[in-house]
This record gives C-alpha cells, structure tokens and sequence, in this order.
C-alpha cells in the first residue's frame, strides 16, 4: 500500500553515455495516479493517494542520469471507504500521525525500448527495503496549449510485513488483509 508521501528518485540509464543538461517537469496530479491493490478476504481492495505531485529532472532525448519527486499525503489516502481509510490512517497501518509520509528513490532506471525497469529504495513507517518497479516509458509528446510531456507507468509488489504493516485477523481461517500489495505508478510531467 503505498500510503503517504512518497519520494520517488530516479536514475535514468540508456546505451549512450553523452549527457545534456536535465531538464525540470511537474508532475501533473490531474493525469497521474498512485494506487495500490491489495487481498481482502477472498476479493480485493483497490485504493490511491488523492494529494501528492512533485518533479522529474531529466534529459528527455537520452534518459541518462535523472530523477523523479514525488510527494503524496499519507492521510489522503482513498479507498472509497471512510471506515477502511480511517483504520488504513490508524497506528494499525500507516500511523499518519506519527509516519505522515513514505518514501521511494530509485538508484537506477533501465530502458530497453519502451520498457522500464526502476530500482531503488522504499521507505514505508521508517523502513526501508530495496524494490523494483516495471512498466512502460510512454514517451514525450506536447499538450493543446503546446507544453511539452513526459509520462511512465511502474508497478512493483511488496510484502507489507516488512514495512511494518502487521494487522491481521483471521476470519473463519482465512486472513482478513493479504500481505502482498501492488503499487502502481502512472507519472505525466509537464516541462516548466
């Protein structure tokens, strides 16, 4: 579950070794999401951050040595179940209190074609464990009003146990809240 504010850096690598200046873009909220999924008894919960944004740095024409920040509010997490996201903001789960954010940076990005690979460390209640995020760099292209955009999507499974995500009960001897979590990850920038 990928509740709170959330860093995620990122080192972009391609096959030439030439770099250009980075280049700043805005994560633009609107046409970008952060979610995750997760078991609930036999069916599935689906949930995502509604606050967060940040920047990606990066050399648009070669993917080489940039990064990406992202910030998202713990508290703003949404499952479409007050009841749930109040227990999901509890000391249970993400304590937003006293862990109001969670934290991703890559230290590499590989890219073969349109297919991307991020690794890197997620720090979720103060625990950090390395990850690895796979998906598609979409590209750039430029919106109506003639801005430029970049835009990925990444998904990465996780054990929530090992971040410190412990609650469970049993129900009639099946685990109420799976372990395994999916986070996905799909980021459209806007150069500034």
């Amino acid at each position: 579950m990928l509740l709170g504010t959330i860093a995620l850096g990122v080192a972009l690598v391609s096959g030439d070794t030439a770099k250009a200046a980075p280049a700043t873009w805005t994560i633009d909220p609107v046409h970008s999401e952060l979610s995750f999924r997760v078991r609930h008894l036999n069916g599935r919960v689906r949930g995502a951050f509604k606050e967060w944004g940040g920047t990606v740095s990066v050399d648009p024409d070669q993917l080489i040595g940039g990064s990406v920040q992202v910030e998202a509010k713990t508290a703003s997490v949404n499952t479409e179940n007050e009841r749930r996201d109040g227990h999901l903001r509890s000391p249970d789960f993400f304590d937003v209190e006293k862990y109001p954010t969670l934290s991703f940076r890559s230290t590499r990005v590989e890219l073969q074609g349109s297919q991307v690979t991020l690794t890197g460390d997620l720090t979720i209640k103060d625990v950090t464990k390395p990850v690895v995020l796979k998906g598609t760099y979409n590209g750039r292209t430029k919106d109506p009003m003639g801005r430029e955009r970049l835009g990925f999507e990444a998904s990465t499974l996780i054990d929530r146990r090992d971040f410190g995500l412990v609650w469970n009960k049993m129900v009639e001897g099946v685990s109420f809240v799976g372990d395994d979590i999916t986070i996905d990850v799909a980021i459209e920038a806007v150069r500034n």
